[in-house]
């Protein structure tokens, strides 16, 4: 029995031109890339299956090509999400789910349900899609976050909502997005957008450490202390839980150093 959770950390995508000669080696054949950025990370959420649907042989070559205890975090496809009414998703979260990413086995990751920023908080309908999300598929468990970028998320009922269904919502470290650095789930998930392309680890090296902090601070259960959140009263089991932070968007271009510097950190 551990006293912590896992903490993975990664970036989004494998598919970079300027991470060419600079994260990848010099000469390293596209086909071997994931190779070798899943040896040097823990996790990269995929952005592609949230414009286009894959082939069930693409998420079994995906597997094959990782070590054991990789895992992908999959966006979900914006049909699922991008519409007025979401109780309405049932048949677009089917087909999302069904195209084959049960290949991925043990290394499926959370699901990543992301909203865009006019879409507000409406309880009843909101609840209506968080039914809609199945526990497990083909008898693997599944871990849900959702990504709403509207204010209106921002109040206990929401925690609650998502308390209720074992939902994630993501603690975003965002210039415009709303934080959720509140536990609603028995996992935590970051994404880590501050970065900018002119540091050379992405974030400042004493931001990664605060980082570092609080990512051991949930994977022990706890809640960091210097994080804001949206219901102070709301109480998550302290027990141990897996953790997963991303580098994505802000310093892309550094954003495979900054995720190789948190999980050294994390694991020291």
């Amino acid at each position: 029995m551990t006293s912590s959770g896992i903490i993975r950390t990664g970036i989004g995508g494998w598919t970079f031109d300027p991470w060419e000669g600079t994260f990848y080696p010099e000469k390293l054949p596209k086909k071997r890339q994931l190779e070798f950025a899943s040896r040097e990370l823990t996790a990269i959420e995929v952005n592609g299956t949230y414009y286009s649907s894959q082939k069930p042989e693409t998420f079994a070559k995906w597997a094959a090509e990782v070590p054991e205890n990789f895992v992908f975090s999959l966006k979900a496809s914006r049909y699922c999400t991008n519409r007025k009414i979401l109780g309405e998703a049932g048949p677009s979260i089917e087909k999302f789910l069904g195209q084959g990413i049960a290949e991925l086995g043990p290394h499926l990751g959370p699901i990543l349900w992301q909203f865009m920023g006019t879409k507000k908080f409406e309880p009843e309908d909101f609840e209506a899609f968080l039914a809609l999300l199945p526990k497990e598929l083909e008898g693997l468990p599944l871990r849900h976050v959702v990504e709403p970028r509207h204010e209106s998320f921002c109040k206990p009922d929401f925690v609650r909502l998502l308390s209720k269904y074992n939902v994630a919502a993501v603690c975003a470290d965002h210039a415009d997005y709303p934080m959720f650095a509140d536990v609603t789930a028995d996992f935590v998930y970051a994404r880590l957008q501050r970065g900018t392309d002119d540091t050379a680890t992405c974030y400042p090296e004493a931001e990664i450490g605060r980082w570092a902090d609080r990512l051991e601070t949930y994977a022990k259960g706890g809640v960091p202390a210097d994080l804001p959140l949206n219901a102070p009263d709301h109480r998550a089991p302290d027990s141990p839980r897996d953790v997963f932070a991303f580098f994505i968007t802000g310093g892309k271009v550094n954003a495979p150093n900054g995720a190789r510097l948190l999980q050294k950190r994390v694991a020291g």
